[in-house]
């Protein structure tokens, strides 16, 4: 079989039906035609965002059997996969590192399907000639690296059988556990990590903060003017832009995508303070954006934790994703999870340097779970 790659800059350029019907199993709702497109746009991703839309199909025998979400990028910030290091080590040596190539999901620390089958032509079993075949057409317009990002399960047993350099990092996860009731996870944890998560939440209505979980038709467009008003303000506040997101993009996001969306919302004195909004499927819950227009303690413990779980147990949703870093989440229930990322670099002597990098931060990494495991707040007898 003979493979060739194809790039399009522009998602609108691929059916939405054909790429939606590729990701259809284990994209979840960050990988829809529709949330890309929205990032395009709205110029969430684009020119001089740093974030360039540059997606590619894999043909077999010049018909198109697979697509995968990817973006040339000149910087690293939004990708949570942190390889600044790699750069500066380019930089020292008088090499570009930028512009590489991702296979990712802008701002999206979310596990989930990367490669979109849309024929089946023993998958799996061709998968190193088409990673080959990607590296080649990339290497040949001067990227200097190849990066699949938070791969699936499947595709990280997968991508492990190639050449890929293969790196762990962390996340922390809520599992559900048939819970009946936010009172039956406590029931899983120690007495004194339910009686200090109970202090917590009791202390938000003693502040008479109010809590409101929306989703769906719920949501309306002044909902999420204010929850933009939210995500800006605390963006400004942290790192001194007001974030990558625009308000065309939440604009769109609301106006074709709310079934998926789940808004929470505080209020003091019927005003509204602060908002974190999620995305959702059957299966999961992501936590994507927070934002607070005044400062509240624990706050953000109960809308971007405490009201997730709630709602996954309501809605019998399975696992919980909150997003990335963050030990603190570990006393609250979430789980640390492997994460899985591989890379390419076309500098033979550099992509050995971090090989030998990637084994030695593996070991860490696995000591750090250990760690983590043991801090989290079950009876020793849960399944949780």
């Amino acid at each position: 079989m003979t493979f060739s790659v194809v790039a399009f800059t522009d998602i609108s350029h691929i059916d939405s039906q054909v790429w939606d019907k590729a990701f259809h199993q284990t994209g979840g709702p960050c990988l829809k035609h529709y949330f890309l497109l929205c990032l395009e746009q709205s110029n969430s991703v684009g020119k001089n965002t740093g974030w360039l839309p540059y997606h590619l199909g894999i043909k077999c025998e010049n018909e198109l059997i697979a697509l995968l979400p990817g973006y040339i990028k000149t910087h690293s910030y939004g990708e949570y996969i942190f390889d600044h290091a790699w750069a500066n080590a380019y930089a020292q040596h008088g090499i570009n590192y930028y512009p590489k190539w991702i296979n990712a999901i802008p701002f999206t620390p979310v596990t989930a399907q990367r490669i979109g089958w849309i024929e089946d032509v023993a998958q799996w079993q061709v998968l190193p000639q088409i990673i080959e075949c990607i590296k080649a057409f990339l290497y040949d317009q001067h990227f200097s690296s190849v990066h699949f990002l938070f791969a699936n399960h499947q595709e990280h047993q997968q991508l492990a059988q190639t050449p890929l350099l293969h790196r762990l990092s962390l996340q922390f996860e809520w599992r559900n556990q048939t819970y009946t009731d936010f009172d039956d996870f406590l029931g899983h944890c120690t007495s004194r990590k339910r009686r200090s998560i109970r202090k917590e939440r009791k202390k938000i209505k003693q502040q008479q903060i109010t809590i409101e979980r929306l989703h769906g038709s719920k949501i309306t467009p002044e909902h999420m003017r204010f929850f933009y008003d939210c995500y800006r303000a605390t963006y400004l506040k942290r790192s001194g832009h007001e974030g990558y997101l625009t308000h065309s993009f939440f604009e769109q996001l609301f106006a074709h995508f709310a079934k998926h969306m789940l808004l929470v919302l505080a209020k003091e004195n019927d005003q509204y303070i602060a908002g974190s909004l999620f995305l959702f499927d059957a299966q999961q819950l992501y936590g994507r954006y927070w934002g607070a227009l005044s400062e509240v303690d624990g706050l953000h413990f109960e809308c971007c934790y405490y009201q997730g779980i709630e709602f996954a147990i309501e809605h019998n949703i399975q696992r919980f994703n909150p997003g990335t870093q963050g030990e603190h989440k570990i006393l609250r229930g979430f789980a640390p999870t492997y994460c899985h990322s591989f890379h390419a670099l076309a500098h033979s002597d550099f992509e050995t340097a971090v090989d030998d990098f990637l084994q030695r931060e593996k070991i860490g990494m696995k000591q750090y779970k250990t760690k983590c495991d043991e801090l989290l707040p079950f009876k020793q007898n849960s399944d949780s």
